[in-house]
């Protein structure tokens, strides 16, 4: 197909949309029950038809700042672990996020078929494409996806806090934070509803344990430790025991440590495109939404969760998605 056929196709596609502003002025498009920013469409369109996945890739999965810096640190420094020693590696002078670009954002961002077959194996890529729009050679390959949740209202708190800092929509006035919250309610912000987002990954965990790893970022600050070789293990790189007495593990977790990677020259003054790196970092705590939400904010989402799960099976497996007891439970 021609260049300008494909652009007609897709403009085409485009045009048969919902469409909405998100609350801080930017485009969203409705496309297969996702709001996706308009900007992304067409890299998610041609990530679908033309991304030919390895069995050896390895995707990282999650909504927008729920942990998704850190997962991409860890994942790299274990996948390169015996290419660079801790005191050289690449995560020194570069953010995490150039070391691992995303589908939607980087790597078909302005090239419909990207040449992608000169990347050495392992490739790493990230996304926060929900599963129901990845492409279907990632879904039947044997690649692996590693999903990490977050407590949808820190979720919520750290991705305004991030647009906001950012103001890709210079010109926009973002609505306020009551108007915000009443469209996440809805579902309507960048790659949800969130309750729609997280399902598609974790009913793929159960369907298929050995092809998604369902992570909360919560149990990576309570057990770092455990969490680094449960993900070292599931992607297939295994730490070995004398790894672990050397003390590899305490190392990898102190670099990628949310402290760590903050304070780094890279990530104080430098810049991804139009992101500004250090909006990457901002507090990294367990429970920030309480410093602007009320706790009926907090009780309708508990609410519209219980609805939106009840007979999925996540609410008994153990708190692996909601608690019903604790609204802090969900992790940062």
């Amino acid at each position: 197909m021609e260049k300008t056929e494909v652009d007609d196709d897709i403009n085409e596609l485009f045009e048969t949309l919902p469409q909405e502003r998100n609350w801080d002025g930017r485009w969203l498009c409705q496309y297969k029950g996702f709001w996706c920013p308009v900007r992304c469409f067409r890299p998610i369109v041609s990530s679908e038809r033309h991304f030919d996945a390895r069995d050896t890739d390895i995707l990282l999965a999650s909504m927008p700042k729920s942990g998704t810096t850190w997962l991409k640190a860890l994942v790299f420094s274990i996948i390169n672990r015996n290419n660079y020693s801790i005191d050289q590696t690449p995560l020194l002078t570069s953010n995490p996020h150039a070391l691992v670009p995303f589908l939607e954002f980087n790597v078909y961002w302005g090239n419909d078929n990207p040449d992608l077959d000169t990347i050495p194996n392992p490739r790493i890529f990230s996304t926060h494409m929900p599963y129901e729009l990845l492409p279907n050679t990632i879904l039947e390959s044997k690649c692996r996806a590693v999903y990490i949740c977050r407590n949808p209202l820190d979720q919520f708190i750290s991705h305004r806090h991030f647009l906001i800092e950012n103001k890709i929509e210079k010109d926009a006035e973002p609505l306020d934070i009551d108007e915000a919250f009443e469209m996440f309610c809805k579902g309507i912000h960048p790659f949800g509803p969130f309750w729609d987002h997280m399902m598609g990954y974790w009913h793929s965990s159960l369907n298929n344990s050995r092809k998604v790893l369902f992570l909360k970022y919560e149990d990576l600050k309570e057990d770092i430790v455990f969490s680094v070789k449960k993900i070292a293990e599931f992607i297939g790189f295994h730490l070995s025991e004398e790894e672990e007495k050397q003390g590899l593990i305490e190392q990898i977790s102190r670099l990628c440590s949310f402290e760590n990677l903050k304070n780094l020259e890279v990530n104080k003054l430098g810049k991804n495109r139009v992101i500004q790196n250090s909006s990457y970092f901002r507090k990294g705590e367990v429970g920030d939404w309480t410093n602007y939400l009320s706790p009926s904010m907090a009780e309708r989402i508990e609410e519209l969760m219980q609805m939106k799960l009840r007979g999925s099976g996540a609410i008994s497996q153990a708190n692996v998605i909601l608690s019903t007891s604790h609204h802090l439970s969900w992790g940062d």
